[in-house]
């Protein structure tokens, strides 16, 4: 069981961590427990300046990481402690320590020498506030920028809405939901934002929704959700990607909800991203649908042939690259759903071009491109007849395939089975997931992933896969 002493031990870590060294050195460094009286903490403080602040000003946010160390509503109460000797206010001629108020008040009358104290305020208010540490996460991509983002028909609304609010977080369009499937662009779009807002001085926040969700599980674990909501809701914009994998878990889905709110009400912008659109999202709350609807919806569709195009010919001019119009064109017809697709197919043509010295040509291309990619059939598969050849391929039943079972050899079938129906069906992910038992989305995107690994490093598994691609195609 948690004592009182241990709760004010586990605060004050916290407390190191969340506030910035200044504030902490300064007001709770020399702060200590005395007893628990009464239901309250009793806390000695070294004198009376720090006992007004923490007593005044940072009551709040002392009381509320401590309230979560304890498990339960924790009150304070701060009073002098002065163990040893009394520190001495004259104390700088004879080389011993300033108390911290006073230390950081005279390191900023050294640095500035000619500055003008202005006596009519109370010391606290004399000190300068730190500056806020860039938050980890607001590290973004440095190819993500609206210059590098090619616009056409199918992405244009959601280019100029990125721009408008860029250009005026938290008053042009608030929340702005994007949605489109893999590849086309979203992620960049947030980034895109996230570089104008931080250029301009704004606190950005650009996360996945699975750092997301780990945040709150570690914060709720650790016991350190104030910590969590202060990092989350201190922001200016918040640019949430991959929100459809928040979906379905619940304590994740509170957590933000409260944060959407904070963030909302204070007029800061929320953008997010998500594979499909809120009405699509059947595990989310309903409280967060009606609010993502209620903002600015905005989907991408995957990029037609001319912006493809124009993609491929930009990043012809940061290799330095030269290829012919029907080249370029070849490339661009090779990835018709997703920009990543595009990238993989054009690393493969420029790393044969700087290999074999040779000029790149149709044909070649034609050689290169038919290596990476999958063989389509001449009709539509259905998922009955992928989920048939599967079965029959790794001897076991359909009912096995599609039910709960997880043993290895079921569950690498099932993976299979989701890899083939993506690369030879026109079944949407989602639809996949339902003639698979009703997997989840992310769980098919999981299936796909380790499927595309096991076959890396698998002989035998990708065999199996050749075997029935094989047999569906022929």
């Amino acid at each position: 069981m948690t004592t009182p002493n241990d709760a004010w031990e586990t605060a004050y870590a916290q407390l190191q961590l969340q506030f910035d060294q200044a504030k902490f050195e300064t007001w709770v460094r020399d702060a200590r427990f005395l007893r628990f009286e009464g239901g309250v903490f009793v806390i000695g403080v070294r004198n009376e300046f720090t006992r007004e602040m923490l007593q005044n000003r940072l009551y709040r946010a002392v009381a509320r990481v401590l309230s979560d160390a304890w498990g339960q509503s924790a009150k304070i109460q701060f009073e002098l402690d002065r163990p040893g000797s009394s520190p001495k206010f004259g104390a700088a001629a004879a080389g011993e320590d300033l108390l911290p108020l006073f230390q950081l008040l005279a390191e900023q009358q050294a640095a500035n020498p000619e500055a003008v104290i202005d006596s009519s305020h109370p010391f606290d208010e004399r000190i300068a506030s730190p500056s806020q540490t860039p938050l980890p996460e607001s590290t973004l991509n440095s190819r993500f920028t609206f210059d590098r983002y090619m616009v056409g028909g199918s992405n244009r609304i959601a280019f100029e809405a990125m721009r408008a609010v860029a250009e005026a977080p938290g008053r042009s369009y608030n929340p702005v939901f994007l949605w489109g499937g893999v590849g086309v662009g979203k992620t960049h779009l947030l980034h895109a934002v996230g570089h104008i807002c931080h250029t301009a001085g704004k606190r950005v926040l650009y996360v996945p929704s699975e750092a997301f969700t780990n945040d709150v599980v570690s914060a709720v674990r650790a016991r350190t959700t104030a910590m969590l909501r202060d990092k989350y809701r201190s922001v200016d914009v918040l640019l949430l990607d991959d929100m459809q994998f928040i979906a379905g878990k619940e304590a994740t889905q509170e957590e933000f909800f409260h944060t959407f709110e904070a963030l909302h009400s204070a007029g800061k912008q929320i953008v997010i991203a998500s594979d499909r659109p809120p009405r699509e999202l059947s595990l989310l709350e309903e409280r967060l649908r009606s609010r993502f609807e209620g903002g600015l919806l905005v989907d991408i569709s995957p990029l037609e042939l001319e912006t493809r195009m124009g993609i491929v010919q930009m990043w012809m001019q940061e290799h330095h690259l030269r290829l012919s119009s029907a080249v370029v064109t070849r490339i661009a017809q090779s990835a018709r759903h997703s920009v990543r697709e595009l990238e993989g197919a054009f690393n493969r043509v420029v790393l044969h071009s700087r290999a074999s010295h040779h000029p790149v040509t149709v044909e070649v291309i034609d050689r290169i491109l038919n290596r990476m990619e999958s063989p389509r059939p001449a009709r539509n598969l259905t998922a009955a007849e992928v989920i048939k050849v599967v079965s029959d391929v790794f001897s076991i039943s359909g009912a096995d395939l599609v039910g709960k079972k997880r043993t290895a050899r079921i569950s690498e079938a099932r993976q299979v089975a989701m890899l083939l129906l993506r690369e030879l069906s026109e079944i949407p992910l989602s639809q996949i997931g339902d003639a698979l038992g009703g997997r989840q989305h992310s769980t098919v995107i999981a299936g796909i992933k380790r499927a595309q690994q096991a076959c890396d490093t698998d002989p035998e598994l990708c065999g199996l896969i050749q075997a029935a691609r094989a047999q569906l195609v022929g």
